[in-house]
Parts: C-alpha cells; structure tokens; sequence
C-alpha cells in the first residue's frame, strides 16, 4: 500500500504543538532547509550519474545497431555468393555434402583428441595457476600461457556442448562432467584476475607494471569476445532461420558473456574502499591520527599518475576512474567522522586537512569536476578559515620577503656583520621576524578562543622551521664552496656564521618568553599544542646555531687540512703543532663577539674534532721514530692545552687529554709492559683492538714478532676478562683506522 500523504500543514502541526515551539521556528526552519540542500544535492548527483548511464548505453547500442547492420550486410553478401555455384555448377550439392561430410571427420577427430588430452593439459594449466596464485604481487610470468590454453579449452568446451544439444540426455551429462575441472578452473582463473585488478596499486609499486598489461590484455581480449557474442546473437535474432543456418560457427557459440571489464572497475573501486576502510578502523578512536595519516592519498595518485596510467588505454580514463573513486571514499569517510561528534579540536584539524587536500589536489592538477560532491557538502568554509587564510597569506609574504634580504647579505657579505648592544655579532632578521609573529599573536590572542590561537602558533611554527630550513640549507652551500672553490668565494663566512648562530640564540630567547607569556592565557587543552609548536621552533633555532658552530670548526679545519696530513710524517718531528695552534688563535679572536653559551658549545667541539683528527692521524700513521716521536706528541699535547686553557678551567680540560696519556703510556711502555698500558687505557674505553694493534705495528723499536707477541697477550686477556665497549662511546669510538691495504695504497 502506498505510505499516507502528509500535507504541510499537518507536517508543521507535529512540530509545532505548543506556544513555546513557536521559538523554536527559526532552528527548524535551519533544520528544513538543510535537510533539503542535502536531497537536492543528492538528487543532483544521482540524475548525473543516471545521465551519463544512459548516455553511455545509448551510445553503445546506437554502435552495436551500425555494427549489426554491417553484419547483416556482408551476411547478405555472402549468401548471393553461396546461392550462384548452385545454379553454375550442377554437382555443386553433391561437392557441398562432401566437402561437409569431410569437415565433420575433421571436427569429429579434433574433438576426439581434445577430450583425450583435456585432463593432461589441465593438470599442467592448474598447477601454474596454483603457483601464481600464491604470489599475487609477484611477476606472473605464466599470466598470459594460462589464459591462452584456458580460453581455447573454453572455446573447445563451448562448442562441444552446443554440439551435443542434440545428443542423449545421457550423453550431455557425461560431457558435463567431463567439464567440470575446465569449469572449476576457470572460475579459479576468474578469481585470480580480479585480485590481481584488486592489487593494481600494490603490483605497480612493487615493480611489476608488466602485470597489470598483462592484466588490461586479457580484460580487453574478454571484451572484444563478449561484443562478438553479443552482436552475433542479435543477428540470429534479426536474420532468416535459413540464412542463419548456414553460419555454423553462430550455432556454435554458446560463449558465457563474462564482463570482466566492468568486474575489474568494480574490484578496483572495492579495494580502494577497502582501504579507507582499514585506514578508519586503524584510528577509529583517533580520528586526528586518521587526518594526519592519509598523505597516503597523494602518494597513491602520484603513482597512478606516473606508472597506473601508462598500464590502461585511453578509453579506461582510469586517472579520473581513481581520482573520483578515491574523491568519492574519502568524502563518506569524513561524513563517518563528522557523524562520530569529534571535539572542537579535531574539527580544526578537518577544516586544516580539507584546505591542505584541495591544494595539493591542485598541485597535481586534479580537474575541479573530477572532485564532485565537494568534501563535507562544501561546507567546511567559515570565518575562522577566512582569517586563517589571511594569517597565512601574510606570514609567508613577509618571511619570504624577510629571507630574500637576509639570504643576499649572508651571501654576498659585502659589509663586516652588525654589533649589537651587547658587542655580539648579529643581524636585523631575528628583530624582524619576531616584530611579525608578536603581531600576529597579539591579533590571535584578542580573539579571545584558544583554537584560533593554537592554529596561528601552528602556523608560526611552519613559517620558523620553514626559515630554519632555508638558513641550513645556505649554510651547507656556503660551506661547500668555501671547501671546493675557496678562490671564488667571498671572505668572512665564519663571522657571518657566528653572527646567524647568536640570531638563533636570539630566536630561542625570544619564543621562549612568548610562551611563557602564551601558557597562562590558554586552557590546558590548547597548552599542549602551543607549547609543542613553541618548543618544536626553539629546538630548531637551537639546531641552526649548532649547524653554525660545526661550520665554523669545519673552516678551520679546512683551513688546517694541510698542516695537519702532516701529523706522524717526516716533517712533523721538526714541529708543526704551533703553526696549527696559532691558526686556530685566530679563529677564536671572534670569541668577543659570540654568545656566552656558544662559546663555550664551540671549545667543546673544536677540542673534539683536533683530539679526533689528531688521534685518527696517529692510528694511521707510518712507523714511528721511538722515543722521538712521544717527546714530539708531548710537546703537541702541551701547546694544545695551554691553547684550550685559555677558554676553559684546566680542571675540565684534563680529561679530555686523559686519554692521549693514556695512549702515550702504551707507546712508551717495553714489550713486557705494554699490557699494564693496555689495561688501564681499555677499562676506560674498551678494548678497541684495531686501534692498539695499528699502535703497536707503528712502534718502530717494536718487529714483527714483538707486535704479534704483544697482541697475542692483549687479546687472550680481553676474552678471558670478557672485557667490552664502555656503555657510554667514547671518543675512541670517532677514530678511523685503516686497513693495512688502505695504508699502503695511500703510501
């Protein structure tokens, strides 16, 4: 029975029932009218996807009808050719039956031998499909072999049981049985290839495109034989019961239409579902986590762009198949998070990702038709999205503009760095940037809600890490042609270097006093991210400076490479170590000019990287002239600690010198007490028997057989003792010791 018609008034009747509803008009009246934007617009796309149905089926059979009018044509052709012989030729009939009679035993025998060798041939033809069925992303290279021999059994099958429509019921069955394997085979086949078109994607990047050709091939070649079926049989409808009669090879076909092409679309369209699927249920509970996850998506795209796409014909459209599909997945997905109720903070989080999806859609040059409905109905748009943008917008104009000045000056450093008030090193870009970010927090702090406030911190964020990026990145290239074209760059690379450190410092200062200042303005809920964002900028600056520093120890040391391949050789006994300290006396002239903590970041990683360099030199160095050789490594380890005792207490400078004595000890020691030496330098930093032994075959009052002694001993005590690395690395840990073959390429 058909449902009661409702009128309006009666529908507004149940709503309305008392005075009071009479305020509650204006929300349902929002109600109404939302409800009906959602019909409207689905109803907008089913009458779409109703039209391109029809237009598509229209457009086939208006094709298949000229297809079969040229049939019926040619048929026509044929049969005037085939009625002429009979009124030329008088013993035509009697050639025609035995040219039949002929054609049977043929046929007859061929049948014969197909059924005698069907089994044969489907155990080899089951055993390659079981094999390839195990390995789905795998390169199948019996794909092709196997739908070959299948589809001429299913011809021979199909033609066999159309033949048999007049034989004995009896004899039906036996031939239905005697199918029965080819049947199960070919619905294992089936099954094979629509998981292979359920793992396009995953078979395309795991390297095997060729699959998925393969693939499209036998779709394709499916295609074509169902549309022949098809026409065919039109035609028996369409054609004279004599004319037809005479087509043996209509009578024949008996083709199961099999539609693998709309099959595949549709197993591709399961999978990608599937997909989402698996990615919610994964974040069910964290539907932030789900947002932040699905950069998925674009990787997909680009793959399928690149690599998918040359796989299918152009009649497949498959980019656009998989752009809408996946357009389309998403879209109820985010319809199952909105219907979930998220909290406000994951809302944002929706609003951000929704904008961030349609740009990257762009980036890729997604069509805007191919993404239809919009995501959400379009209605993610909102005020705060508005002043974001803006926020946006202004953040990148000015940092790119701010960038673009400070990168030339740091580049071209036509002038000696700026002095500030307090004597360091500095320039005008850390005063900037923090004159931008405090006004665009002061504005978000106004607006009184911690959810505008966190995303512009956010953004902040972006915007800092983006310029920290940048001043990596310009370091680096500086630093690569200071070493590779020293002739061709400008000088004063390592005060500007200093100069963009002490900015960092600067930076950290500053954007911990904001949050400072931000914490107690926030519930706890925005805290949290406020704080990472902040935290996460400060760990940046922190990491630029340290990048400054390690490139001011590495001019240095660039500045020192020939001196210090110098170390252990032949010149060095004559004394080299001042010319390499008052080298690096002069770099540290700039020590008035850097941050406090800085400096002292970097007497810490100069002393490292001179003990490094020193003692790397030593484990590779060629024979040793005993005792000369410890008298000069005093004399090196003396004037490089009166140097350093000029930056730090000697209190904290004897232990990172503890373990050149210790080192010294094992040179100078006898044969017999080399291993006492030994002991006391492996119990602080392990065994480290490359190392020892290399000392020891460069001692030049030790031979061969005093070396090999000596170790013996070292190395049966260390495995009796069971002896280890430390648990903490020490710098022995930074020393490189050739092979012997190392070192006599190098000599």
């Amino acid at each position: 029975m058909a449902a009661p018609q409702v009128s309006a008034a009666q529908a507004i009747g149940e709503y309305l029932q008392s005075p009071d509803d009479l305020l509650k008009i204006s929300a349902f009246r929002k109600k109404l009218e939302k409800e009906k934007a959602s019909i409207d617009a689905r109803l907008k796309s089913g009458v779409k996807e109703q039209l391109d149905a029809t237009r598509e089926g229209l457009t086939k059979l208006l094709g298949t009808r000229n297809n079969v009018q040229v049939i019926k044509e040619e048929m026509q052709t044929v049969d005037r050719m085939c009625s002429d012989p009979q009124i030329v030729v008088s013993t035509f009939d009697q050639i025609s039956r035995v040219s039949m009679v002929h054609r049977n035993f043929e046929q007859t025998e061929e049948m014969v031998n197909n059924l005698l060798e069907i089994n044969s041939k489907l155990d080899v033809l089951e055993e390659l499909l079981e094999a390839e069925s195990r390995i789905i992303i795998g390169p199948a290279p019996n794909l092709l072999p196997i739908h070959f021999h299948i589809n001429r059994l299913e011809a021979f099958r199909n033609q066999t049981m159309h033949q048999a429509k007049k034989a004995s019921a009896n004899s039906r069955q036996k031939l239905a049985r005697m199918f029965e394997r080819l049947n199960k085979l070919i619905e294992d086949f089936e099954t094979y290839i629509m998981e292979l078109a359920r793992n396009v994607l995953p078979l395309v990047r795991a390297g095997y495109p060729q699959v998925v050709v393969k693939l499209i091939k036998i779709v394709e070649l499916e295609a074509r034989e169902d549309e022949k079926a098809i026409a065919i049989r039109l035609v028996k409808k369409a054609a004279k019961m004599d004319a037809a009669s005479k087509f043996k090879s209509m009578q024949a076909n008996a083709r199961i239409i099999k539609h693998y092409r709309s099959k595949a679309t549709k197993v591709i369209s399961d999978s990608i579902k599937a997909n989402f699927d698996d990615a919610y249920a994964r974040h069910q509970h964290d539907p932030g986590a789900f947002l932040g996850g699905l950069g998925w998506i674009y990787q997909d795209l680009i793959r399928i762009e690149s690599d998918v796409v040359p796989c299918f014909p152009p009649s497949y459209e498959i980019h656009a198949f998989y752009i809408k599909e996946y357009h389309r997945t998403l879209n109820a997905t985010l319809q199952r998070i909105i219907e979930s109720e998220p909290d406000a903070s994951i809302m944002l989080d929706l609003h951000a990702w929704i904008k961030e999806y349609k740009k990257s859609m762009k980036e890729l040059n997604v069509a805007p038709e191919l993404l239809d409905p919009p995501l959400l109905g379009g209605e993610e748009q909102n005020l705060i999205e508005d002043y974001l943008k803006l926020i946006v917008k202004k953040l990148d104009e000015w940092s790119a503009n701010l960038m673009k000045t400070e990168i030339q000056e740091f580049t071209t450093r036509s002038d000696p760095p700026e002095v500030d008030s307090d004597g360091l090193y500095g320039t005008q870009g850390a005063v900037i940037l923090f004159q931008m970010v405090n006004q665009q927090i002061d504005a978000a702090t106004e607006s009184g809600q911690g959810a505008i406030l966190a995303r512009v911190v956010g953004e902040v964020n972006r915007v800092m890490r983006s310029i920290q990026d940048q001043w990596t990145k310009v370091v680096e290239g500086e630093l690569k042609k200071q070493t590779e074209k020293p002739e061709e760059v400008v000088g004063g690379l390592a005060e500007y270097c200093i100069a963009l450190a002490n900015d960092q410092i600067k930076s950290a200062d500053n954007t911990e006093a904001l949050l400072g200042r931000l914490e107690p303005l926030v519930s706890e809920k925005y805290r949290t991210p406020i704080g990472e964002k902040l935290n996460d900028a400060i760990d940046g600056n922190l990491d630029v400076a340290k990048k400054c520093i390690q490139t001011f120890i590495d001019i240095i040391l660039n500045d020192l490479k020939p001196a210090m391949k110098q170390l252990f050789q032949p010149t060095w006994y004559d004394g080299i170590m001042e010319q390499i300290v008052l080298t690096m006396q002069d770099y540290m002239a700039v020590q008035s000019y850097i941050n406090p903590s800085l400096l002292e970041l970097l007497v810490e990683y100069l002393l490292d990287a001179f003990l490094v360099t020193y003692l790397t030199a030593l484990a590779n160095c060629p024979k040793l002239r005993i005792p000369a050789a410890t008298e000069r490594i005093k004399e090196d380890i003396s004037n490089v600690f009166s140097f350093f005792s000029g930056f730090k207490p000697t209190k904290e400078l004897e232990p990172y010198f503890e373990v050149v004595d210790l080192i010294l000890a094992m040179l100078e020691a006898s044969k017999s007490m080399v291993f006492l030496s030994f002991w006391a330098f492996a119990k602080v930093h392990g065994p480290c028997i490359p190392f020892v032994e290399g000392l020891m075959k460069v001692r030049g009052d030790f031979d061969r057989s005093a070396v090999s002694e000596v170790m013996d001993s070292i190395k049966r005590k260390v495995k009796d003792e069971g002896l280890t690395d430390p648990p903490e690395p020490t710098i022995m840990k930074k020393i490189t010791v050739q092979s012997t073959l190392s070192r006599f390429l190098r000599t």
